[in-house]
């Protein structure tokens, strides 16, 4: 993890320097900034391999600041840790929709919170040097080594958590899988979530797949499964 740069967009000065100093102390370079629209600029200038996010910015606001970095081809792919108070399971679930790859919620452990940076590096590397081949599945194609995903022939755009959830459905047809095996799959065994953003994401997944959005099947009181019989 050493040289690896990590913007921190923070507006509590406090919790700011608390998070640098941990950061610094584990080797890893950092930038901070106290506003949305800062972050937003300093994220397109230093390209850093990682943001912490919160969510509770003044004026522009942490969803905004997401939707915005995911939107922009030169930050879409860095990944984002969402930092959240109590009670913001509505802003959770939109910052994982919107492409966050992980959150952590207020008051946190500083040793749990570079556990959580530590994994998002480590998947973010996995997935830039993983060259899987193709998966076709009836007018489906997933090709992981490009993070594309076509129907047809046409491109679909997808989120990060919700193109890893599609990769694992479709790389196990006619296998049912619970949704707590579904957020281990993706996401590791330590990650806590709802059960109601994994449906969140398996319904964004139908719409977005539209004529394929049937491939994946709700097994009641189960899970879900991808269809492999197509």
């Amino acid at each position: 993890m050493a040289n690896k740069r990590i913007l921190v967009i923070e507006d509590e000065e406090d919790l700011l320097a608390l998070v640098h100093f941990n950061l610094m102390k584990s080797g890893y370079e950092v930038e901070t900034a106290l506003t949305g629209e800062d972050g937003l600029s300093k994220a397109r200038k230093v390209q850093p391999d990682l943001i912490l996010l919160d969510l509770m910015l003044p004026e522009m606001d942490g969803l905004t600041v997401c939707r915005e970095l995911k939107a922009q081809g030169e930050t879409s792919q860095i990944p984002v840790i969402m930092l959240t108070a109590k009670g913001e399971e509505d802003d959770i679930v939109t910052g994982l929709e919107l492409g966050a790859c992980d959150y952590v919620t207020k008051p946190f452990s500083p040793k749990v919170l570079m556990a959580r940076v530590k994994a998002a590096l480590r998947d973010q590397g996995q997935k830039e040097g993983q060259g899987q081949e193709d998966l076709v599945r009836g007018d489906l194609i997933v090709r992981p080594g490009r993070r594309e995903v076509m129907i047809q022939g046409e491109p679909v755009q997808l989120t990060d958590t919700e193109f890893r959830v599609l990769h694992f459905l479709a790389g196990r047809p006619g296998w049912v899988f619970t949704r707590y095996q579904i957020v281990n799959a993706v996401r590791g065994e330590d990650y806590i979530v709802t059960e109601r953003s994994v449906d969140v994401q398996i319904a964004g997944l139908r719409r977005k797949l539209d004529v394929c959005g049937s491939y994946i099947e709700t097994v009641r009181g189960v899970g879900y499964r991808f269809k492999d019989n197509l």
